[in-house]
């Protein structure tokens, strides 16, 4: 269906996650340890709204959110790392899985940024503007 009516709201909703993620250098990250002063600069130079916290072989650990900092606000924020503000255990979606999948996630959730592992290891991000670029929500 996908091939005939690639414009459609179903086609881009069978869409996979790896067609839409953002990969690489676009992705918001740092590894556990670090200070919130750089993590901050992270979610501002990449401009999600988050930033992805992960071990040093690339396991993610847990995502930093605009609502994280507001709720951390009062409490020397600066002056702390990641590991005190993060969420553990994010949600995440595959890269195989479908964008429709993935929407499904962002919804529920009340959220704008899903995170893609493979094997536990982080290998993308999507967006809900990528998901509404392409038609599917």
């Amino acid at each position: 269906f996908r091939t005939f009516h690639p414009g459609g709201q179903l086609g881009a909703n069978l869409t996979q996650v790896r067609e839409v993620m953002h990969t690489g250098e676009r992705i918001p990250i740092v590894v556990t340890g670090t200070g919130m002063r750089e993590a901050i600069g992270q979610i501002s130079q990449k401009g999600f709204g988050c930033v992805a916290v992960t071990t040093a072989d690339g396991t993610l650990a847990g995502i930093i959110t605009d609502g994280d900092l507001r709720r951390k606000f009062g409490e020397n924020l600066l002056v702390m790392t990641v590991d005190e503000v993060m969420t553990k255990s994010p949600k995440t979606v595959t890269p195989d899985a479908l964008v429709a999948t993935a929407l499904q996630a962002i919804n529920a959730s009340a959220i704008s940024s899903l995170m893609v592992t493979d094997g536990g290891k982080l290998v993308g991000l999507v967006h809900m503007q990528d998901l509404l670029r392409i038609g599917a929500a």
